[in-house]
């Protein structure tokens, strides 16, 4: 089985909450890293997330301490949604 790490950058509007994060982060772009993992076919390759992964905190906040939280994939498409109708 092979693995890889997918990143992206995602856009919050305003400030948002997510399950497992102490507080509700402000508005701001922030990484996020996704963990993959291959499933092997006879012709071809899918891939399946295994980790989803928000680097903390908003790029532009230029603070020091950095930390990359585990969060649940559908809980951000979530949040991303909600964002997006606001």
């Amino acid at each position: 089985m092979t693995s890889r790490t997918r990143q992206d950058v995602v856009h919050f509007a305003s400030e948002f909450t997510l399950w497992g994060l102490d507080m509700p982060q402000p508005a701001g772009t922030y990484r996020v890293d996704y963990d993959e993992e291959s499933i092997d076919g006879a012709s071809w390759i899918a891939w399946q997330n295994v980790g989803t992964f928000l680097h903390l905190p908003a790029i532009v906040a230029g603070s020091p301490t950095k930390q990359m939280m585990p969060v649940d994939l559908a809980d951000l498409q979530s949040a991303l949604k909600k964002d997006q109708q606001q």
